[in-house]
């Protein structure tokens, strides 16, 4: 009978153990979302707000793809406004120019690391072009003899 007790005991102490994660998480209240610096003079993006929140990188990767293998430059948004597709020109120039008041409270909110800065450039508050770090030279990259 006594160890019937010490048993239980120790399977509810597992039990705890195995679901502490699980209970602390639903305790915690989530991290307040970061607050974006807006565009200012623009009224709308080229795709809507809520798809630019999660999709925003499909749509880029989307624009690299068709720029760098169609030759596709132009963009029409859902109301037929013609942009180009770039990511330093259309995006980061014309309405998200700080990189940290913008990219950076999302992307350190959010806990990733985006590969764009290896090869675009990066906007400052002043509105300066600071140079990522250089890009592959042609003959280092794969399939750069084709």
């Amino acid at each position: 009978m006594r160890n019937r007790i010490l048993i239980l005991a120790g399977l509810a102490l597992c039990l705890a153990a195995l679901t502490w994660p699980v209970w602390r998480a639903l305790a915690s209240a989530p991290a307040p979302a970061p607050s974006l610096a807006r565009p200012v003079g623009a009224t709308r993006c080229v795709a809507p707000v809520g798809f630019m929140r999660t999709s925003h990188m499909t749509l880029l990767a989307e624009w690299r793809d068709r720029v760098v293998r169609d030759g596709v430059r132009t963009y029409t948004d859902a109301d037929g406004r013609v942009v180009t597709m770039s990511l330093s020109g259309t995006c980061l120039r014309a309405c998200h120019a700080d990189k940290t008041k913008f990219c950076d409270r999302c992307h350190d909110y959010a806990g990733v690391k985006p590969t764009c800065w290896g090869c675009h450039v990066v906007p400052t508050a002043t509105g300066a072009i600071v140079s990522g770090p250089a890009a592959p030279s042609r003959s280092s990259r794969p399939g750069a003899a084709l």
